[in-house]
This record gives structure tokens, sequence and C-alpha cells, in this order.
């Protein structure tokens, strides 16, 4: 028996618990692509799968919708993979291990691929029963959103008559996204000179954050682990010499990182060392105090490793390193004076990496003002070309700006408002969807973005809540019997 087979709506959990199994991280997408595929033959459904592994499914009315209005049902295939420490999965090979816990269905130790995989779900779901009373339908999966948007940069959906599309990528029942921010992303590279020496070898670790969605979740203040380990080794070099030899943090661009790790080497002395200890426990007890209400479990460790010799940073490049570190943007910039609490332009230090002869960091870059997004680009560019390095820009994506004369949404809130009696919340949103992209290939399009209560996306908390899955289910079912 399956982990969901008890759940509600059974077909929509059935095919969210297939899809769990498939691997399914950003760039590892042809399995799951594939298996859309599959779909589609078993199901006797027109399909189209690009070069890029994108998929468009196509369904006619059910009896007496067959000239209704083309709806488009929009989503993505792939999901952003993070695990605690200690959890041994290769994402590139594993499916997920799925559980329910409390009127949630959590996966152990990992992200749940609930964002985007329970769009997939219900569409398939919806394409699966022909009880179902619906207009013309055409299902549109793209891949690699979460690394760029890149699925939905290169889809072509020339062919497609609807003019009106539900994008289901949004995670708060009850709140209708009308508009987003566009993004981009910028990794920044400068090269490094490494020597051997001898001394004593620390380890400094950030633990403890709560992370999340760089786009959703970046108001909230939580802490940077990348951030915070540059704050903790610019504190120690205002108390000992040192050279820097690892630094490591993250595994997503657009997913706050939890922990980061440097490794350093000290002069063998007792009185270095001790410093080193005081000064952590310093600033572990300042952030603590700081962070108390965003991230309680923050932490800053420093663990003796053991004496010898190490490939350690040169001088020059040990000091580029920190610089960068502690120069670096991040968080939030602006914030929208149009509509109150909204973040406008922000960005998120999202990966680091030292390889042998180069020093590495990404970032995600998200502003709803274009010069605004451009302006964030040039400072992370300036400052990485200042140290002699690079920046690379790529996955750059439009805004979805808000569209005052909105039909779908009318029509939306309406539904909404006759099963649930109570009025929806119509927002924009800080993090990226595909509605920009896809509003600029096709003329007229009105999109709305809405979905289940999903919580802390991207982090390996990620929960669907089930309840919540089946009430949107009533209200796409719904909407779908009104579209006549």
């Amino acid at each position: 028996m399956g982990v969901c087979e008890q759940l509600s709506p059974k077909k929509v959990f059935a095919y969210f618990e297939e899809i769990a199994g498939i691997p399914h991280g950003s760039g590892n997408v042809r399995a799951i692509s594939d298996y859309c595929v599959e779909f589609a033959k078993e199901h006797g459904l027109k399909w189209i799968q690009d070069e890029a592994g994108n998929v468009i499914l196509f369904k006619d009315g059910s009896k007496g919708y067959e000239d209704s209005e083309t709806l488009i049902l929009q989503g993505h295939m792939d999901m952003v993979c993070e695990k605690e420490s200690g959890v041994e999965i290769d994402f590139e090979k594993d499916g997920l291990d799925l559980y329910v816990e409390d009127g949630y269905l959590k996966a152990r130790g990992t992200t749940l691929g609930g964002d985007d995989g329970i769009a997939v779900a219900y569409a398939l779901a919806i394409l699966d029963d022909d009880t179902l009373q619906h207009p013309p339908l055409e299902v549109v999966i793209t891949v690699d959103e979460e690394i760029g948007m890149f699925g939905a940069e290169d889809i072509d959906v020339s062919m497609l008559k609807g003019r009106q599309l539900l994008n289901i990528d949004s995670e708060e029942e009850g709140i209708f996204l009308t508009s987003c921010a566009g993004g981009l992303a910028v990794e920044c590279s400068f090269p490094v000179a490494r020597a051997k020496e001898d001394g004593v070898l620390y380890e400094i670790r950030v633990l403890g954050l709560l992370g999340g969605h760089s786009g959703t979740e970046i108001h909230k203040e939580r802490g940077n682990a990348i951030a915070l380990l540059g704050r903790a080794l610019s504190a120690l070099a205002k108390e000992i010499p040192f050279l820097t030899v690892s630094l490591e943090g993250g595994l997503k661009d657009n997913a706050i990182p939890r922990e980061a790790v440097g490794t350093i080497l000290l002069a063998p002395n007792e009185e270095d060392e001790a410093k080193l200890k005081e000064t952590i426990e310093t600033l572990n007890q300042e952030l603590k105090q700081e962070y108390r209400i965003s991230d309680p479990g923050v932490a800053v460790q420093a663990k003796k490793i053991k004496a010898g010799t190490a490939d350690a940073l040169d001088r020059v490049s040990g000091a580029k390193a920190l610089f960068m570190l502690r120069m670096m943007p991040c968080g939030v910039q602006n914030w929208s004076m149009d509509i109150e609490g909204l973040v406008e332009t922000s960005l998120n230090a999202g990966i680091l990496k030292l390889g042998e002869d180069a020093f590495s960091l990404s970032f995600s870059v998200r502003s709803s003002v274009t010069s605004r997004k451009y302006e964030v680009t040039d400072r992370l560019t300036f400052l990485t070309e200042f140290l002699g390095g690079e920046a690379d820009v790529s996955g750059d994506y439009p805004a979805w700006e808000y569209k005052a004369d909105s039909p779908l949404r009318e029509r939306m809130a309406r539904t909404y408002r006759d099963l649930f009696q109570e009025e929806p919340k119509i927002q924009a949103i800080h993090a990226g969807l595909e509605c920009g992209i896809l509003s600029g290939k096709i003329e007229g399009l009105d999109c709305i973005s809405f979905g289940p209560d999903i919580l802390d996306i991207h982090t390996p908390k990620e929960r669907l809540d089930i309840a919540s899955t089946e009430r949107v289910w009533n209200l796409l079912v719904e909407f779908l019997r009104r579209s006549k």
C-alpha cells in the first residue's frame, strides 16, 4: 500500500506519490518529462515534448463543453533538492521517502517537491478523470523553473489556443497572485592561489538556520549562513592571523542557505587558539540575540581538526575571499512604495564554493522594477571585477505585471466565494513565476496563480497540507465546471 493510499483526493495524491518516486531535481528532468509523455500515450491524449523536456498535453472539452473557451493549466516539473546533514540520498537517482504526519505530507530529511509537483499531480488527475466537466484543456508543464525559468523561456507555445491560464505554483490557499518580480542568477568568481603551510586546522561552522525560499521568505530576515560565515571569519581576522583552506555553503542560489563551513589554518600557539574560541563564543551569543525571533536555533561552532600541513590560500587570495563575503549585498534591498509590505528588490547568496584555483559565489536576484534588478547586478559585477574576477549572468526573466481588467481573476474569486463563503486575497509576490514569460509569448493572456498550503518550501521541512490540497482541488474542479 502506498503512503498516500488513504489520502483524498485519491488520484491527486496517487500521482503525487508516483512523481515523488522519480528523480526530478532541476537539470535532471528527463525521466519526469518522459513520465508525462507516457501518461498521455496511455490515455490517448495529444502531446508535445520539446528538446528541453517541456511537455504540453491536450484534452478536448467534455460533453457540452466542446465549444467553450480553451483553458491552460500550467506548472513546472522540477523541484529544489535540499537535504538535512547526514541524510543519505542521491537526488540524481533516488526517489523521495514520503510519510504523513499531523495532517501534512512530508519527505524524510529532504524537500518534498510540493513546489511544484502538486501542479503536475492536479493536472494529471484532471486529465485522467472522464467524469469531470471541463472546457478544452492545454496543460503546460515546464522544466527547470527553479534555476532560471529556462523551460518557460525555451518553450514554443504558438500552437496554444487558450488565452486564460491557471498557474498552480503558489503556496498559500485563498491567495490569488496577479503579479510577480522578475529575476536572474549571477555567478561571481575570481582566481585564487594556494601554498602549502603548516599549522593547526580549525573548522568554523554556521548551522541551525531555518533557510527557506529566497523569494517568498526573504522578508522574514532569516539568517544567511554564507553571510554569517563571512562575519565569523571577519571577527576572527580582527583577533588572530589565519589562512583560509576551504569554504562551502548552500546548495541552490534561490534557497536561503541554512549551513556554511570554512576551514582555517592557525599558527600552533595556545594564545591564538584561546582567542579563537573566545571570539566564536562571543559571536555565537550575539547571533542568538539578533536572530532570536527569525532563527532561534542559530549557532556558530569552532572545532579543532588536527595539526599538520594544508594547501591554504595565500594571504592576498584569502583577503579577497573575505572581502567578498563581507561586502556583498544580500537580502532585502528595497521595499515597494506601491504595495505596502511587498519586497521590491532583493538578492540571495545561495551557493559558496572554494575550489583549488577559484572562489565562486552564486546569487539569485529579484525585483519588480527592471532597472533595480540590473542595478543590483551591476553592483555584484563591479565588486567581482574589482577583485580580478568575472560575473556570469543567466536566467534573466521578466516581471509579471498586474492586469487591472482580468475576467479570469473575477471568475476564480467568485467561485472561491461561493464555495467557502469568504473573500480570497488578491496579492502580488516577490518570488518569480512563469506567468511573466508566458504573457510575453501569448498576446492577451489572462493569468492567475494559486495553490494549496505548502510550508517551508526549498527546505527539508517542506510539507504539504493534505486538507488544503483537497479544498483547492474542489475549487479547481468547480471552476472547470463553471467554464461552460
